[in-house]
């Protein structure tokens, strides 16, 4: 099996894992005298099933990025810590970016003005070369993952 697979699989999982939960939500308590629309113990063990094969998917998925290396030398690991880390840099240039950049009407001359301290042209072409590095980045994990054979 491919990561790429391993990484879907894991997702759905989490997403069935999700619903049980729900429906264990929904069917742990009843109006005295009614019975619950599903068995809450059988839900119980689809949930153990499902959380079980999560947990060794996501054991093998771990091994695999931590042994698998780009021709960098980084292992996969190493490139989603980095592409975590630039995804948060960019929201927080963004953030400042939409700050630095808005302009506030003054009503009249006697309100403070404001005035914009960094170099917005600047800023907007740090964020560019850092979205592209972010794209390039993962364009590169994604195809580590689908040429990787899971562990």
């Amino acid at each position: 099996m491919k990561l790429a697979e391993a990484l879907s699989i894991r997702k759905d999982l989490q997403k069935r894992i999700f619903q049980i939960e729900k429906r264990l939500e929904d069917n742990v308590k009843v109006q005295e005298g009614d019975e619950p629309a599903e068995n809450p113990e059988e839900l119980m063990k689809e949930l153990d099933g499902c959380l079980n094969r999560l947990e060794e998917l996501i054991w093998h998925i771990n091994l695999t990025n931590v042994q698998t290396v780009n021709e960098a030398g980084k292992t996969i690991t190493q490139m989603i810590a980095e592409k975590d880390v630039l995804t948060m840099r960019i929201s927080a240039l963004r953030d400042t970016f939409e700050k630095a950049s808005s302009q506030r009407e003054r009503y009249s001359h006697s309100e403070i003005k404001m005035v914009t301290v960094v170099d917005v042209k600047q800023l907007g072409k740090q964020i560019d070369e850092y979205s592209a590095k972010l794209r390039k980045l993962d364009i590169e994990i994604q195809t580590l993952n689908f040429q990787t054979e899971l562990l």
